[in-house]
């Protein structure tokens, strides 16, 4: 079963996590996880653990795992907001139907100020799209 155990754990943390080195060749038979580096997603940095030099195998392991990881977060996002999306045609539906005046009293100022920022940014940012593009064309024809 230990001879099934990954060569590195990472343990995750707000924006990164926190890297060991698994070690299961030991006269004990226990499983021993020695901390090797602390690596920040948002910016890159790996920082070895103490005066540790990091080998090239293991700043590879590192880096692979940070691309993975970005990946999964990048799916993670557009998720969200695919369900955004359901929460609010499920919300438009219980407005329609379902909402009591004391329950749109409580969240209709929040809901309009909310879509009425999301809709600013959208628009702005579909026209700056927009405009690039039509730079683009442009600067090719």
């Amino acid at each position: 079963m230990a001879g099934d155990l990954p060569d590195y754990y990472f343990r995750i943390r707000e924006n990164g996590a926190v890297v060991f080195k698994v070690d299961t060749e030991n006269r004990q038979r226990r499983i021993d996880m020695d901390e090797i580096a602390t690596i920040n997603i948002k910016n890159g940095n790996v920082k070895p653990h103490g005066d540790r030099k990091l080998s090239d195998a293991e700043m590879q392991v590192i880096r692979n795992w940070m691309a993975e990881r970005s990946a999964l977060l990048a799916r993670r996002d557009i998720d969200d907001i695919h369900r955004a999306v359901d929460y609010l045609n499920i919300t438009t539906q219980w407005v329609q139907s379902k909402a009591s005046d004391a329950q749109l009293d409580e969240v209709t100022d929040a809901l309009l100020l909310a879509m009425h920022d999301l809709r600013s940014v959208l628009v702005r940012k579909k026209a700056e799209r927009l405009l690039k593009a039509a730079g683009e064309e442009a600067a090719e024809g």
